[in-house]
């Protein structure tokens, strides 16, 4: 098991290798934007940030993990934060770009003001062209939710439903059209279940809400949640309208109860973006990119859709153990 000053170490080294760290480097100043810290998502991102945090000040850069303070009032304070970065005159700002009605007049000033720009975890390679970010890491969340859907066809799921918990949010809406598009073109059905976005965060409005639409829709035999904390509600919803068994129950993301859920085959699987190399990699290439011109060819950085399941839940949980899983 390497440590994280192990992993830092390789990736300086690398870095030095590469470039030069002697080779007078110019020092980037980098700003990130991620969600909550209450968010077990984002805590994997940080450990990412952290990892890169020590290749960026190895060359005398900086960077600053700027998180959203709530969930509340979700569209106007993901463009807030973009603001706040812009504010404190970073040379990059890696962001994801979640709502795109709010976030691109302000990523679009980040840029006019001669801020480099990276989207990650959320956007797509379109979106990063048309702003002119240099490039978009993460999972293209369409093909992701293509796989969910498809999935739970080898499941034998004939009547699927999408939770939606944050509506209107264009990576959100691709998982579920994903879902959607590939179960229907499998020959089964699947619908959206919005919910207020007041739910996001409130397990037990979940959990509730679910257990009403199972109660009501009888034939439904496959769940899709948008993350793990709603697949942690889902499951008590399920089980409270006696479908445990039933229901066969996916998310996107997943933390510790998620994969003993899998181990213990009360939930069928998880979608993995790998979060913790969204971060890791947008720092690093964007202050690489700064300091030092570097481009990659690849475009978009795709770190997903992987599929967790029975069959690997073992080696997952090994990488849950030092924070990158």
């Amino acid at each position: 098991m390497k440590s994280i000053k192990k992993i830092a170490a390789v990736l300086v080294a690398s870095v030095a290798l590469t470039v030069g760290i002697a080779g007078g480097a110019s020092a980037a100043k980098i700003a990130i934007i991620g969600g909550m810290n209450s968010d077990q998502f984002w805590n994997k991102i940080k450990k990412g940030v952290d990892d890169a945090r020590v290749v960026v000040e190895a060359n005398g850069g900086t960077v600053d993990y700027l998180r959203m303070q709530s969930y509340d009032n979700f569209a106007a304070d993901s463009a807030d934060i973009i603001r706040t970065a812009i504010s404190q005159r970073p040379d990059g700002i890696a962001v994801p770009d979640w709502v795109f009605e709010s976030q691109d007049p302000a990523i679009k000033e980040a840029i006019a003001a001669g801020i480099k720009v990276i989207l990650f975890n959320a956007g797509t390679l379109d979106k990063a062209k048309e702003l002119g970010a240099i490039n978009y890491i993460g999972s293209d969340e369409y093909v992701a939710g293509v796989a969910s859907g498809e999935q739970l066809l080898k499941l034998g799921s004939k009547k699927g439903v999408c939770i939606n918990t944050l509506p209107g949010t264009a990576n959100i809406e691709a998982r579920c059209k994903g879902m959607i598009d590939a179960m229907t073109k499998g020959g089964a059905t699947a619908e959206q279940l919005p919910l207020p976005t007041t739910a996001f965060g409130d397990p037990a409005a979940i959990s509730e809400a679910i257990k009403a639409y199972l109660l009501e829709k009888a034939d439904v035999d496959g769940a899709l949640t948008i993350g793990a904390g709603e697949a942690d509600a889902a499951a008590v919803g399920i089980e409270q309208a006696a479908k445990t068994g039933t229901v066969k129950l996916g998310s996107f993301d997943f933390n510790e109860a998620t994969l003993a859920r899998i181990k213990d085959g009360k939930q069928a699987f998880a979608i993995d973006q790998q979060p913790y190399l969204q971060s890791l990699l947008a720092v690093t290439l964007l202050a690489s990119h700064i300091d030092f011109g570097t481009m990659l060819p690849t475009a978009p950085i795709l770190t997903g859709p992987g599929i967790v399941d029975s069959a690997n839940v073992d080696a997952t949980i090994a990488g849950v153990k030092i924070g990158a899983r």
